[in-house]
């Protein structure tokens, strides 16, 4: 098997597992996500758990795989540099934020959801990709790339 083959098994390996993972836990029902996000009704604080048990999984991979000179499938690591919170970031916290109380989906779990054909799940990828496309075009038209300057 090919270098480059190899890559795209490993990547699709990855995402089935993160896929089931998803679907494990619960994310991928947006009801149980509304659950955990309504603090002050029935609040269901079991997505906590796995959120707590997604940050000590990667808390200790991610010490294990920076042992190594470079990733498997890349030249070099990618260390973000732009640390800035700048008006861009916020906006765009805010509509992922309002995007996930109001359709109790966030992209990957919409993304895998879509499996399941309910419309709901249809119509939060439509509109995410629709948003992708006008970010898209906004950048394209701006100049702006949501990258950090090369100075930064």
């Amino acid at each position: 098997m090919t270098h480059g083959a190899q890559r795209y098994v490993l990547c699709t390996l990855s995402g089935a597992l993160f896929g089931v993972g998803l679907c494990v836990s619960g994310m991928t029902r947006p009801q149980k996500v509304l659950g955990f996000l309504d603090i002050t009704g029935d609040w269901d604080p079991s997505l906590a758990l796995v959120m707590l048990g997604a940050v000590a999984v990667h808390f200790g991979a991610y010490r294990l795989i920076r042992r190594r000179p470079a990733p498997l499938y890349a030249p070099e690591f990618f260390d973000p540099t732009r640390r800035k919170i700048d008006l861009q970031l916020i906006v765009g916290a805010a509509l992922f934020g309002i995007g996930w109380g109001l359709g109790g989906y966030c992209p990957g779990p919409g993304v895998v959801s879509i499996g399941s054909a309910a419309p709901s799940a249809l119509v939060f990828v439509a509109a995410l990709l629709a948003g992708l496309f006008v970010t898209g075009q906004w950048e394209a038209r701006s100049g702006a790339t949501g990258q950090a300057p090369p100075d930064a």
